[in-house]
């Protein structure tokens, strides 16, 4: 039975020019039918224009799964490291 297991085990590759990340500031979603596309943004202050840094494009149900795992971890975060309190202004914008 562990022989199965390890089988069955999705192994996760990082490529290092994907390992360094890409900051963000801003998230826009939308969906249609069938997809959620999350599009990541950085808005720089005083700029006019603010590139979309990476897209992510999802089943509805994965995005449902993404939206919980989020929440989990949301909630991880504030029983180790106290509560976090958006400041006002523009959703996901620092």
């Amino acid at each position: 039975m562990e022989n199965n297991n390890k089988e069955n085990q999705l192994q996760i590759q990082l490529r290092p020019e994907v390992a360094d990340g890409k900051y963000t500031n801003l998230a826009m979603i939308g969906h249609s039918a069938s997809e959620f596309l999350i599009d990541f943004i950085f808005a720089a202050p005083g700029m006019p224009q603010a590139p979309v840094v990476s897209r992510v494009i999802m089943s509805p149900e994965n995005a449902k799964k993404l939206l919980f795992a989020l929440s989990d971890n949301v909630q991880k975060y504030e029983a180790q490291f106290g509560e976090i309190n958006p400041r006002p202004g523009k959703v996901g914008n620092n």
